[in-house]
């Protein structure tokens, strides 16, 4: 398993985030990557590399989230995630990226563009979490009892987070992929994370923007896996029918995790996309 590393790190309001940035400045406009929860930047590793043969792609864990800080009372909501996106794209001096998010990711994304001026060439959704209501019944009842979980002894925490993790998947995960999605949400600090994270999970943080795409006034494409068991797909004919000529791509064969369930067929969706662009 090829390694990935985020070797940089900017000190946000909400603590430390690590980043990274892959590629170089051959005039293409720059690509941003948002992952989604519980996961981070590691699932974009394969389509970053291939977008880096044209662009310089950014990608960074969010605080809470895989090598950035975790920390007791951390602020790690749709609503912190949101404005330090914004900070992050002034400290990296990016005007109008090419902007690619997924999941809880595609909800900093619109609340950065829509609450904080993040201005984007373009924007990219993959299996969003956009519209309510959202979250499984599962992700319901630890958020009303994260302090309950958040007790569960080590070995069973572990394997209720690689059971869930492991859903996200339509065909299922490499063990060794698994096993680098479950490792950041281990030991003391990890666990703590984990069900902060769903602890502050609030649909309100949507709610705010959802009535708001109507205003979404650049090129927007939404990518949905069609065997996603954690957001449904018609999800993805309710948001671009929200957002003025947004396009859909089904994506065949792929859960909600499509990164790891369809790598291929997603860069190039995103490809195509993207060279349309400049």
């Amino acid at each position: 398993m090829t390694e990935w590393q985020l070797t940089k790190t900017f000190s946000s309001t909400s603590g430390d985030v690590r980043w990274d940035r892959l590629g170089n400045e051959a005039g293409r406009p720059p690509v941003v990557l948002l992952h989604g929860t519980p996961f981070s930047s590691y699932v974009w590793r394969a389509i970053a590399r291939s977008l880096a043969r044209e662009h310089q792609v950014f990608v960074w864990d969010m605080p809470g989230y895989g090598m950035s800080e975790k920390s007791a009372d951390q602020d790690v909501s749709l609503s912190a995630q949101g404005r330090i996106f914004t900070e992050l794209l002034r400290h990296w001096g990016l005007e109008e990226p090419l902007v690619v998010a997924h999941d809880f990711g595609g909800a900093v994304a619109l609340r950065a563009h829509l609450l904080h001026g993040a201005r984007y060439r373009a924007l990219t959704l993959v299996d969003p979490v956009a519209l309510a209501p959202w979250g499984s019944p599962f992700f319901r009842l630890v958020r009303e009892h994260a302090e309950v979980f958040e007790q569960l002894p080590p070995p069973l925490h572990q394997a209720l987070v690689r059971e869930y993790v492991g859903s996200a998947s339509g065909p299922g995960l490499h063990p060794a992929v698994l096993d680098r999605l479950v490792e950041p949400w281990l030991g003391d600090a990890g666990q703590a994370a984990f069900y902060r994270q769903i602890a502050q999970a609030d649909q309100r943080y949507t709610d705010e923007v959802q009535d708001r795409y109507a205003e979404i006034g650049i090129p927007t494409l939404i990518c949905w896996g069609q065997n996603d068991t954690w957001i449904p797909p018609e999800r993805g004919r309710e948001l671009a029918a929200l957002i003025p000529d947004a396009h859909l791509e089904p994506i065949a064969d792929a859960g909600h995790l499509v990164q790891e369930d369809a790598p291929a067929e997603l860069t190039a969706v995103l490809i195509s996309f993207l060279q349309r662009q400049y």
